[in-house]
């Protein structure tokens, strides 16, 4: 008797456009980002990030400040508005598995969902990892949220009116504040969370499915967390894993959007599933037939079109007076 072999990848199907993307990818031949040294990956991902972008919308005030850190580190952030009306704002977090990414990285999402929702953004230059390890990156975030919803009236902004989002490592941080801003009394309209890190180790079956990617693979995330944890123990610490919260009661709604070819689609709706049963209210949207980073690839993938569309509509709505 033979045995089966073993499902081939990737083992859902990717659409026609998604697929010519990682083909194209592999013919490129670049290295991974875990074959690079940490300096070598934040370079090379940030060479490649703005490759099937769609083009830099124009906005009335894109503008460069700093915030200060709880260590006096002065944190760089990016104001994105498409007026000089004071507006309500989301606090963005960028991915790159704590290691790698930037605003530059992300400036054209955070300047689309700024004109798309006509809101302000203001995209967070978290500290990175291997030189700035856990919890370092939390701390940063929490520190930027707390200065935007306490001193936003500073740079023009309604922090009374306030959003919190990111994607990958940066929607973990997103899920953070979340919970943090409602033990500090702070309210938060939204979180808005793109395909979110939220496991303490990686172990779900959408992880196994996608072990060799496409794009994200068990190496890469192994790379990226060896470069942020100090110790094992950092993995059942809420802020690495926001599954492992005590509880979610109260904290704001989400809007969670997923890919569905990707290792943390399962704990994506893990978490929307924690949240809805602790009544908090949950928009959960999984983009089919595409891959994580999918939301960047807006030239290539209407998938990209699509969540850009959703998300910035989700921020209008729960940001409206």
């Amino acid at each position: 008797m033979t045995s089966n072999p073993p499902t081939t990848f990737p083992p859902h199907p990717l659409t026609a456009k998604m697929a010519s993307v990682v083909e194209r990818m592999a013919r490129a031949g670049h290295p991974t980002l875990d074959q690079l040294s940490p300096d070598e990956a934040k370079a090379s991902y940030e060479k490649g990030a703005g490759v099937l972008e769609v083009p830099k919308p124009e906005l009335a005030r894109i503008e460069d400040f700093s915030i200060a850190a709880r260590d006096g580190f002065a944190i760089p952030a990016r104001l994105y508005a498409p007026s000089s009306d004071v507006l309500p704002v989301l606090v963005y977090f960028h991915g790159g598995g704590f290691t790698v990414g930037n605003v530059r990285t992300h400036d054209t999402l955070c300047r689309v969902l700024s004109g798309k929702s006509g809101c302000a953004v203001v995209s967070v230059d978290y500290r990175l990892a291997p030189a700035h390890k856990f919890p370092t990156a939390s701390d940063d975030a929490w520190d930027a949220f707390q200065f935007v919803a306490t001193q936003g009236a500073s740079l023009g902004l309604d922090g009374g009116r306030i959003a919190v989002g990111g994607d990958s490592a940066g929607g973990t941080l997103a899920a953070v504040c979340a919970i943090m801003a409602r033990d500090a009394g702070l309210p938060v309209a939204l979180q808005m969370l793109i395909y979110p890190g939220m496991t303490a180790h990686q172990d779900t079956d959408s992880h196994r499915r996608f072990e060799h990617g496409p794009l994200l693979t068990k190496a890469m995330i192994d790379f990226f967390f060896a470069q942020y944890v100090r110790t094992p123990a950092d993995r059942d610490d809420w802020r690495f894993a926001p599954l492992l919260a005590d509880d979610v009661d109260g904290v704001a709604p989400a809007w969670i959007g997923l890919a569905e070819c990707d290792p943390v689609v399962d704990e994506g709706i893990a978490y929307a599933d924690k949240l809805r049963a602790a009544g908090v209210a949950v928009d959960l949207e999984i983009y089919r037939g595409v891959i994580h980073e999918f939301i960047k690839m807006g030239r290539a993938l209407p998938e990209a079109l699509q969540a850009q569309g959703d998300a910035a509509r989700a921020l209008k709505d729960a940001l409206a007076p």
